[in-house]
């Protein structure tokens, strides 16, 4: 059986025991665990305005506001979240274990930003508004999924204390 690891191999959990560490030294990792709820409830309250206005035509300017303040929560928590990876892998962006989730999350910023500029440009409607906003949504939506599967691996794969603890009793 070969034994040896060379550096460039990828480690068998989502972080090395280093990464780990780091991670959980960060403060960016708490940072993030707050801002990841208010984003997801920003959305749930955008959604509901969006809806709202699809079935009544009424609130068109609440729907606008509450989109523009989502777009403004997921800058604050891409911007942090960059900082977290810098933090824990050494890499603003596409470190090894997040790469796609980060390659998706590009293409929600791009579907929000998109959104900011046409609504501050005037270059849609509103109905094309709404469309381009729910577009970004659901890219929101998978990207968080990829995140939470993410967040369940790490769970799964972190270092077990109950024997330890076991042992101690």
């Amino acid at each position: 059986m070969n034994a040896h690891v060379s550096p460039g191999d990828a480690p068998a959990g989502l972080y090395t025991a280093e990464e780990r560490i780091r991670r959980d030294n960060s403060v960016w990792t708490l940072v993030q665990g707050i801002l990841a709820p208010i984003q997801f409830l920003v959305f749930a309250i955008s959604v509901g305005l969006i809806i709202h206005w699809w079935m009544t035509g009424a609130w068109l300017m609440a729907a606008h506001v509450s989109v523009v303040a989502k777009t403004l929560t997921l800058y604050a928590i891409m911007i942090t979240g960059s900082i977290w990876e810098k933090d824990v892998f050494g890499a603003y962006l596409f470190a090894r274990p997040f790469f796609w989730e980060d390659m998706v999350s590009m293409l929600v910023l791009a579907l929000h930003t998109g959104y900011l500029v046409a609504l501050w440009g005037g270059l849609l409607g509103d109905a094309q508004l709404i469309a381009l906003a729910v577009a970004a949504y659901v890219s929101y939506v998978i990207n968080a999924g990829q995140f939470l599967y993410k967040f369940r691996l790490a769970r799964i794969s972190a270092p077990s204390t109950k024997g330890s603890t076991e042992a101690m009793a």
